[in-house]
């Protein structure tokens, strides 16, 4: 009889199947794994190629917003700024939002230099990544196939491409969220707490991100997790007070730190009524934006609204309608029937679980920016882009395998999601019917062609033709966004304050309140156009070029100083810490942009923040720390009634330069 000695190397095979090495892990990464279909992970790699070149083409064009670029600036010039988000590297007021996407951007630019491509590059890589992110979310319940369709659709949202072609932190918002979905759907699975609280934590940094936008899917979060969770309810329960900790604690602990900080030695907190950050949470950044400026809830609102009249209908009106909701039909059909199709499955359904996490994450979303009534911008609506892309994957695979599989009952339902959003597409391409005006009915008959496929196949079971008719109704459906998507990264500027996509890309501007176009192409000390910007004009929002001009001098809604002035400011500093005081961010933006100086904002973004008050310029002016302030009376932006007549009173006018008075010590002692 022969014993048969143990193999030693089986544990340690058994081993490696378990943890792969580095070079397993790295071919699964390029070439994917040996389980998945082989066009899998050509085809992800090519959808974020794609995205790559959309949200990067020709990347010295992309002038961001003035904005959060001049944040960027002063923050790599002060730790202090850094911080606090503050706009001016004085640090004498912030921005009107969280510093978490500043510091992205800060850190690329204190690495590689201040430029546009060095702002640019925390913003692709957030929006590539989102894509990637998305994909993987939707593989493991759904498979390749809802996957693939799931990130083409996020990659082609025109919206989305034109917001991470900008400085504006929605792509960085939009990855977190979409990392606390991953933790999330990863504690469903499993019932364990550790990535339960990464979700939490990464909810928290999203709203340091933008504040209570991120707070928009927290109840689906917590109602998906109670319910489909494999545990017990004490132990649900249990790990839903335990993150709900960790959640308060990565969201509040910036704000706790700023507010304990004496307001003397931090820079007031722009946006807020009363210098803290508590109140730009309830008010300009939370209740303000939902109730509108007649609320009282903080500064919120201000009757601005650059996507049309809130009401359910919002996101399909002239504005909002080709920005976002070409497949919005398509994804509500899926989800219903997707939902339908589950039945009796399991309260811990995976399937389900993902698709009520997508399904709530689109309706709260749907609900908040349709009826909001205060400031409301169109590229807020890319955060409801990746549930959007997440129910057309996984709801049009459960769609397409009732088409059949089911019986007679199910066959209509995946060709009339095909025709409405078809339908709604021509409507949204006849809006713009002088654009591309081939495009509608050629849309019309691929959609034709998919749906008459698909019902032949049905009938013949030839599945030849059931993927070619796949593939025509993805073409169908996916060719307004993608027109839409191509003239957004191929415009040589986009408005930077308030970017969209399509025929009208970059010529939506702000309305009453200015632009906020320029900077991002522009190195900080440097006269002139950012790259990119035509010869000889100056973008909306950035200080004006025309030396010779006196008009062109106030914080008014022009929001242009000119470069004659900038140049005699500079000249005439005299070791003041700030150049000049304006009345508005957009001004101040500008000409810290252009001049590299810190320059103080008294009113905020819209000229009403209490920032500055008669003693604090007083004390300024007597410390030598600032000389010269511009008073506007141009329009909602003009300069504060007192400080203006204050400084006519007492400071000395330029009178080369309309507007501008200079004051020194001996001028208030």
């Amino acid at each position: 009889m022969t014993i048969l000695a143990p193999n030693p190397t089986q544990p340690a095979a058994r081993a490696e199947e378990r943890k792969p090495g580095f070079a397993s892990r790295t071919r699964h990464l390029v070439i994917g794994r040996p389980e998945d279909p082989r066009w899998a992970r050509p085809a992800l790699w090519a959808i974020l190629i794609l995205a790559v070149g959309l949200y990067a083409w020709n990347l010295s064009s992309i002038t961001g917003n003035t904005f959060y670029d001049a944040a960027v600036y002063s923050g790599t010039k002060s730790w202090k700024a850094f911080f606090f988000g503050a706009l001016d590297s004085g640090s004498f007021i912030t921005v009107d939002k969280p510093p978490v996407a500043l510091w992205a951007m800060g850190i690329s630019a204190r690495i590689f230099g201040y430029g546009s491509w060095q702002l640019m590059l925390p913003m692709i890589a957030a929006g590539v990544g989102s894509v990637a992110l998305l994909y993987r979310l939707v593989r493991k319940p759904f498979g390749h196939v809802a996957a693939t369709i799931a990130a083409l659709v996020l990659t082609l949202t025109p919206i989305t491409v034109a917001i991470n072609r900008d400085t504006n932190p929605d792509p960085i918002l939009v990855l977190l969220m979409l990392l606390g979905a991953a933790g999330l759907l990863k504690a469903v699975r499993t019932g364990k707490l550790t990535p339960l609280v990464w979700s939490a934590v990464a909810l928290g940094f999203a709203f340091n991100t933008k504040m209570m936008q991120a707070f928009i899917v927290l109840p689906v979060f917590f109602l998906v997790y109670l319910y489909a969770t494999n545990a017990t309810v004490g132990r649900r329960i249990r790990n839903l007070a335990v993150a709900t900790v960790a959640l308060v604690v990565s969201s509040a602990w910036w704000m706790v730190v700023v507010d304990l900080i004496p307001a003397a030695d931090r820079p007031y907190i722009g946006g807020s009524t009363n210098n803290t950050v508590w109140d730009l949470v309830l008010g300009y950044n939370g209740l303000g934006r939902i109730f509108g400026s007649g609320s009282g809830f903080g500064s919120a609102g201000n009757g601005a609204n650059f996507g049309g009249t809130a009401g359910i209908a919002r996101p399909f009106n002239s504005i909002m309608g080709g920005q976002i909701s070409w497949l919005i039909p398509f994804a509500a059909i899926a989800l219903i029937g997707a939902l339908v199709l589950r039945g009796r499955a399991p309260r811990t359904d995976a399937k389900r679980a993902s698709l009520l996490l997508w399904g709530g994450w689109f309706v709260l979303h749907y609900l908040t920016f349709a009826l909001a009534e205060g400031t409301f911008h169109p590229y807020y609506v890319t955060a409801m882009a990746p549930a959007i892309a997440a129910l057309c994957g996984a709801g049009g695979v459960a769609l397409g395998q009732a088409f059949k599989r089911r019986g007679a009952k199910w066959v209509w339902l995946l060709p009339l999601a095909i025709t409405v959003s078809a339908l709604w597409a021509i409507v949204l391409l006849e809006r713009t019917s002088t654009w591309n005006s081939w495009l509608a009915p050629t849309i019309g008959i691929i959609a034709a062609v998919s749906v008459v496929g698909l019902l032949i196949a049905r009938v013949t079971n030839k599945r030849p033709l059931m993927g070619f008719a796949v593939g025509a109704a993805v073409v169908a459906l996916l060719a307004g966004p993608t027109a839409y998507s191509v003239a957004a990264a191929s415009t040589v500027s986009t408005n930077g304050t308030n970017p969209t996509a399509g025929p009208t890309s970059g010529t939506r501007g702000m309305g009453g309140f200015g632009g906020g176009t320029g900077g991002g192409g522009r190195m900080p000390g440097n006269s002139g156009n950012p790259t990119g910007a035509p010869s000889g004009a100056a973008p909306t929002g950035s200080a004006s070029t025309n030396s010779n001009s006196s008009s062109n001098v106030g914080g008014g809604m022009d929001n242009s100083v000119s470069s004659a002035m900038i140049t005699y400011l500079k000249a005439h500093q005299d070791g003041a810490t700030w150049l000049v005081a304006v009345a508005t961010d957009q001004t101040a933006a500008s000409i810290i942009l252009e001049s590299g100086q810190p320059v103080i904002s008294m009113g905020g973004w819209s000229g009403s923040d209490n920032a500055m008050t008669l003693t604090t310029l007083e004390t300024l002016v007597k410390e030598g720390k600032l000389h010269y302030i511009v008073i506007s009376s141009n329009g909602g932006q003009s300069t504060n009634s007192a400080i203006a007549a204050w400084v006519e009173k007492h400071g000395t006018a330029v009178s080369q330069y309309s507007g501008l008075y200079r004051l020194d010590a001996s001028d208030v002692s």
